[in-house]
């Protein structure tokens, strides 16, 4: 595990490689490009870098169906690639974190495929059931991304569990060759010079004894009943002993549905933490219920309550993993802010989550306040599960009212090529991009942003340069002001030496605001605002505010 919790101290910039930057012309994101532009990253203050999957995989879920764990895809540039930005990054001071996906794996890989034939030492890898007498399915259990957990396989004669799509079969890790397996993976990447793993849905891994039927569950039936099972901790534990604790590296972990009390059983310091953080989905849940296809209008109490619980209950006791996007879900701008205020609602946003106690990420394209992609046919969408849920959910609804869903709803939108220019394909490659370019590129891109000092970019540099500078964001106490109110956000940070209050505006309107009681305005010193006149009494459209006391 990681020594002197040096991740404490960093800014990670996540990288969604296809859609990055495309450095050799073939219309795909590679790691030429992320080569080119590491200084790019350095320059927004950010130290880590975490690489969304870059493995050999047939692409069905985008590469988090890998084929082989020990080895970088040809279309990112291969091994010889991966290890000239591993050495570049490292060159820069920068942390470099892989994903680690092992509750499932693609079903091309070689584990699966002689699974299937019943070859030894594979044939237990999988999860495998036979048939019910009645021909029903091992179990009720519901994919996550499209119908049921459970396929026929015609080769092996049973049912293979998959969780997500039908290509992405659950590995046993109830089989402790699998477990040996994974041990090698992360010692292989580990050894290589990785600095710590992004652990995909790892919560998944152990399942309940005899997989019973879900009775509670009207829908996603089983999620419940596989999320924390029995032996999750335990496996853990393994992971931690045998292979993290002999080296100086990160742990952070996907958790769906987990919650402060529960991620502090992995990640609380005082009691032999197996993580070092956990990824909670409550902060994308705003607009929305258990699912992002379930849309609902926003709701800032639901926000405020959420961060304010992960801030409190955490706090001395674990550390909390801060984001506000990343690839599996659609841009924050369109969701929690505007598009109207584009440049606007991008800046508060990030004031939002950059300035709470914990280690702050930010995801490709977030920094220039990339926003939703709106395709006029759902045909256009190449996400498993957004097609998915056109095809087969609401579809007593209007086409039209069925590709609503998807804006509001898909990944896809998160997966446009970054904006670099405005250049054709905005700057991200010279060919044929392997995916659609959000037609707002003109507007919104970096080249423009770099030389604009008021733009959405360098007010992130701000920033994120703030936040290290200041003590009482890496140790000070963490307090809400406001909580009833559902247009403002105000937080306020404090330690010994220094105290800041952080304002947000979440709404489309000037709004009379008042300091909070106890704060003296006129002993305060601005130190980041995304207007450049301001009134004390009054916050302009999605505005934000960073006030600061010397003490």
């Amino acid at each position: 595990m990681a020594i002197n919790n040096w991740y404490k101290d960093r800014v990670f910039y996540q990288i969604w490689p296809r859609s990055f930057k495309d450095g050799n012309g073939d219309g795909m994101g590679d790691l030429y490009g992320v080569y080119e532009k590491l200084d790019y990253i350095k320059s927004l203050g950010c130290d880590g870098i975490w690489f969304s999957p870059l493995y050999p995989s047939p692409g069905v879920d985008c590469g988090y169906d890998i084929s082989d764990y020990m080895d970088i895809a040809e279309e990112f540039g291969g091994m010889e690639a991966f290890k000239k930005v591993l050495d570049g990054a490292h060159e820069r001071g920068m942390k470099v974190i892989m994903d680690l996906v092992v509750n499932h794996t693609s079903d091309q890989h070689e584990w699966f495929q002689k699974s299937r034939q019943r070859i030894e030492p594979y044939t237990d890898y999988y999860i495998w059931r036979p048939a019910k007498p009645n021909g029903k399915l091992p179990n009720n259990w519901d994919s996550l991304f499209e119908g049921k957990a459970w396929t026929w396989d015609d080769v092996r004669g049973e049912y293979y569990m998959h969780l997500f799509a039908i290509q992405q079969p659950d590995l046993n890790m109830d089989n402790p060759l699998v477990r040996e397996e994974v041990k090698k993976i992360l010692r292989y990447w580990l050894d290589m010079g990785v600095d710590g793993f992004r652990e995909d849905v790892i919560t998944f891994i152990s399942k309940p004894e005899g997989l019973p039927d879900d009775k509670l569950m009207p829908a996603s039936k089983g999620i419940f009943m596989f999320n924390h099972g029995p032996h999750l901790h335990e496996y853990l534990e393994e992971f931690k002993r045998d292979v993290f604790s002999k080296y100086d590296c990160m742990v952070l972990a996907e958790a769906p549905l987990v919650t402060p009390k529960k991620a502090l059983e992995y990640i609380d310091e005082a009691n032999n933490p197996v993580l070092d953080m956990m990824i909670q989905f409550a902060t994308q849940e705003a607009d929305s219920f258990m699912t992002d296809y379930i849309h609902m209008p926003f709701n800032l109490r639901k926000l405020k309550k959420t961060y304010t619980k992960w801030q409190e209950q955490l706090d001395g006791k674990g550390w909390n993993m801060l984001y506000i996007e990343n690839h599996d879900h659609p841009r924050m701008v369109s969701r929690y802010g505007s598009e109207k205020f584009q440049k606007e609602s991008a800046k508060m946003l990030a004031v939002s989550y950059l300035f709470q106690k914990g280690t702050p990420f930010i995801y490709q394209g977030q920094e220039i306040g990339m926003t939703n992609w709106y395709p006029s046919d759902p045909e256009m969408y190449e996400d498993v599960q957004t097609r998915w849920q056109y095809f087969n959910v609401a579809t007593n609804k209007s086409p039209e009212k069925r590709l609503q869903r998807l804006w509001h709803g898909s990944r896809d939108s998160a997966r446009t090529p970054v904006q670099w220019s405005d250049e054709e394909n905005a700057g991200f490659t010279t060919g044929t991009p392997w995916f659609y370019v959000n037609e707002n590129y003109l507007q919104i891109n970096v080249t423009q942003q770099e030389t604009d000092e008021n733009s959405v970019l360098n007010f992130y540099r701000q920033a994120v340069q703030l936040r290290k500078q200041l003590s009482c964001v890496r140790n000070g106490n963490y307090k809400e002001y406001g909580k009833l109110s559902s247009s403002f956000y105000t937080y306020s940070r404090e330690d010994e030496k220094e105290k800041i209050l952080v304002v947000c505006s979440f709404i489309g309107n000037a709004k009379k605001w008042n300091m909070p009681a106890g704060f003296d305005i006129s002993k305060a010193e601005l130190i980041l605002a995304n207007y450049e006149n301001t009134d004390d009494t009054l916050l302009q459209p999605y505005e934000t505010r960073v006030y600061y006391w010397k003490k």
